[in-house]
């Protein structure tokens, strides 16, 4: 892939939207998929309840489970490639909003602010390659990769890593929509059997797997356009 998409202005409006947008912001159609909304902060619920020291956020995006994470965890780091990305999360905790571009259709557009949410704690961002993470990250009690392995060129390598990012106890959070595109992910690195085979077969000596369900999502890309995925969620817990 010749551009990173991720870094453009028009992908980290249309994710601040989906991270922080209110319902009437990112739907607005009254027979619209509601349940779809809201997937950032979902996901972040599958933990346990329980405080906990350090928390980790692959694949951050604009960062609204890593702020959700920050309400039950001391330390919380969201990583993600895209600089813009990182660039927007860090923004929204500096100034408690943003403001997202909102294409209405054609090159018509509104602005709207979106506000980050009430009651987090801390959290703190850096830009990293979820297939090359630095050495010295330590271990966490919960980490969250979010609708990430199915965009890296080679995901069995952050999989390896896994073991070594969760403490023994510490839970883990996948979701993936499971949409193998040639443009992020070489054929050869696909699952062979299915994501969901893939991942008992990786994670099955290191990790128990405790839940596993379908999680909706609602990207909007236009007032009459939206992206409505179902992603696989996957918890784990680490022996």
């Amino acid at each position: 892939m010749t551009e990173n998409i991720y870094e453009t202005e028009k992908l980290v409006s249309e994710y601040l939207l989906f991270h922080y947008g209110t319902a009437e912001q990112v739907l607005g159609w009254e027979e619209g998929p509601v349940s779809a909304l809201g997937f950032p902060e979902r996901i972040v619920k599958r933990f346990s309840e329980g405080r906990v020291a350090r928390a980790l956020d692959l694949g951050c995006a604009v960062g609204r489970s890593s702020w959700e994470m920050s309400r039950d965890a001391d330390e919380v780091l969201g990583i993600d490639f895209s600089q813009a990305f990182v660039d927007a999360a860090e923004e929204i905790g500096r100034a408690g909003k943003a403001t997202a571009r909102r294409l209405e259709e054609a090159a018509l557009a509104t602005e709207v602010e979106v506000s980050l949410p009430e009651g987090v704690g801390e959290a703190v961002f850096e830009q990293g390659d979820a297939m090359n993470l630095r050495d010295d990250l330590g271990d966490f009690d919960r980490v969250l990769a979010a609708n990430l392995l199915c965009r890296l060129g080679d995901p069995g390598k952050l999989l390896e890593r896994l073991p070594d990012l969760v403490k023994s106890g510490g839970e883990l959070v996948l979701t993936t929509p499971c949409t193998w595109l040639e443009e992020f992910t070489p054929p050869e690195n696909w699952p062979e059997a299915g994501t969901l085979e893939w991942l008992k077969g990786e994670l099955g000596g290191d990790f128990e797997l405790l839940e596993q369900h379908d999680e909706p999502f609602l990207i909007r890309e236009t007032a009459r356009k939206f992206q409505w995925t179902v992603a696989l969620l996957t918890k784990w817990r680490r022996r």
